[in-house]
C-alpha cells in the first residue's frame, strides 16, 4: 500500500523520510529509512546539529524541526 503525505508517497517499506538544510549554506539532503531506530538515531544527531533544520516524514504525520527542539519522551509510545 502506497501513502501520500503532503505530496510525498511513502511506500510500506519506507519508514521515514527525513529531509535536512543548512541553514548556513541552504543546501539539502534527504535521507530515507526503513528501520525505526536508525531514524531515531538521525534524529538525535540532527537535533545536536547546529544551524540545521529538518522535517520527518511519515505515512502519518509531517514534523519540522528546528535547531534546539527537544526530542519529547516517546516511552508513552513503548504501551502500543
Amino acid at each position: 500500500m502506497t501513502w501520500k503525505v503532503a505530496g510525498w508517497e511513502l511506500p510500506s517499506s519506507v519508514y521515514c523520510i527525513i529531509r535536512e538544510m543548512n541553514l548556513k549554506t541552504g543546501k539539502v539532503k534527504e535521507h530515507t529509512y526503513q528501520r525505526k531506530h536508525a531514524a531515531h538515531a538521525k534524529v538525535e544527531q540532527l537535533l545536536s546539529t547546529p544551524d540545521t533544520e529538518f522535517v520527518v516524514a511519515d505515512n502519518e504525520s509531517i514534523h519540522h524541526l528546528f535547531p534546539g527542539d527537544a526530542l519529547l519522551d516517546d516511552s508513552e509510545d513503548d504501551d502500543e
